[in-house]
């Protein structure tokens, strides 16, 4: 078999591939639009209004100012507690290294049920240790959601560390810079655009989270991925449809902003 046949079928291979990706993505977009009543199969016309409804909504109104206000906290958290986690494990070695780097990046191969419960039920032992409500509380969901972006934040920062030449802080400081001037004078900007596309990501990832929050939302309070499936119980039109095409739209334009700052196939 040729060397022309062989890319022929890779080529092949990859577009069945990214057809099965953005199909269905194409078709919830499409049927955003549909004004049938009833979300069925062909269109009977086509409108806008199901944009407006979705945001006359209190449920998905309150629940994506809700997605988002937890998101830029929970990227604050993760850029607070990663990017000295990340410079510490890749410019000091020190004892029980790799175990703290693998615990910081476990929740990233958890299944989200699981670590849903797991802080469900984390929480509910500190507040009888403590006294005090977490569980169910929003101090509660923003620290949730700060450990989701934490493993994402490290792993993004650490790339970009580790694709850093450490002669340059070694420069500055044989030039008198002492480790904290070295770090904001040289370092954080040698590193920014990985730390721009870790706050980005994580961004993503907490808004996009369902697994954990369905466990750690109190009572009046929601996502916009619980109002998703609690609307999809009862209901079955293209307010859905025209949600989740909104959904894509940001999320698609984070992404790819992400990647502009630093390549995500080098991080996973």
């Amino acid at each position: 078999m040729g060397l022309v046949s062989i890319n022929r079928i890779y080529a092949a291979i990859s577009a069945v591939v990214m057809a099965f990706v953005l199909l269905p993505l194409v078709a919830v977009v499409w049927v955003s639009f549909f004004s049938n009543r009833i979300l069925s199969f062909p269109a009977t016309g086509y409108t806008f209004d199901w944009y407006v409804r979705a945001w006359a909504q209190d449920s998905f109104r309150n629940g994506f100012i809700t997605s988002v206000e937890t998101a830029l906290v929970a990227v604050v958290i993760s850029l607070v507690l990663g990017v000295p986690a990340s410079l510490a494990l890749v410019r000091y070695r020190f004892p029980g290294r790799d175990a703290i780097q693998t615990l910081l990046l476990s929740p990233m191969v958890v299944p989200g049920i699981v670590g849903g419960a797991a802080l469900f039920m984390a929480f509910i032992e500190l507040e009888i240790i403590l006294d005090m409500d977490i569980s169910g509380s929003l101090p509660g969901l923003f620290i949730a959601h700060g450990l989701i972006a934490l493993p994402w934040t490290i792993r993004l920062v650490t790339a970009a560390l580790v694709g850093m030449s450490p002669s340059y802080e070694e420069a500055a400081q044989s030039l008198g810079a002492g480790r904290i001037t070295t770090f904001f004078r040289v370092t954080l900007p040698i590193i920014k655009p990985g730390i721009v596309a870790a706050a980005l990501f994580s961004f993503v990832i907490s808004f996009i989270d369902l697994e954990k929050s369905i466990f750690l939302v109190g009572p009046g309070r929601t996502t916009l991925q619980i109002a998703l499936v609690s609307y999809l119980e009862w209901n079955l039109d293209s307010t859905v449809a025209a949600v989740a095409t909104v959904q894509i739209l940001i999320i698609g334009v984070l992404l790819v902003a992400s990647d502009r700052y630093a390549k995500l196939s080098r991080a996973f």
